[in-house]
């Protein structure tokens, strides 16, 4: 019984970082659509406004999950979801190095995030 909380807990975690990353990259996304490529004032809002959410996406960590630890695995998740993202919205094919970094990236997550301490 305690094994499938522990598990149920990790899979809402992972699920609250892939969110989080969907509402920082999409954000900043729309942000550069908005200065970068010249689009309305609407990408800029639309972009504030899933950077907000992103902000309050990561507080539904686990209660026992601090601040620091939460980023810093939060990073690696980041890491991952940007070479994603890159690939099938951008187009940009990752390389090998592309996803060895990104692998060593979650690997870190693992360890930062889900590694049993006593």
């Amino acid at each position: 019984m305690k094994g499938d909380i522990a598990k149920m807990e990790i899979f809402k975690s992972i699920f609250y970082f892939i969110l989080a990353g969907l509402f920082e990259i999409g954000g900043g996304y729309f942000m550069w659509l908005w200065i970068r490529d010249g689009k309305s004032a609407l990408y800029g809002l639309l972009g504030a406004l899933s950077l907000i959410i992103y902000g309050i996406v990561p507080t539904f960590q686990p209660s026992g999950a601090t601040f620091g630890r939460v980023y810093a695995a939060y990073g690696g998740i980041f890491i991952f979801l940007s070479i994603l993202w890159g690939w099938k919205i951008d187009n940009v094919v990752p390389d090998k190095f592309d996803l060895i970094g990104g692998a060593i990236a979650l690997v870190g997550v693992l360890v930062i995030m889900y590694y049993p301490r006593g």
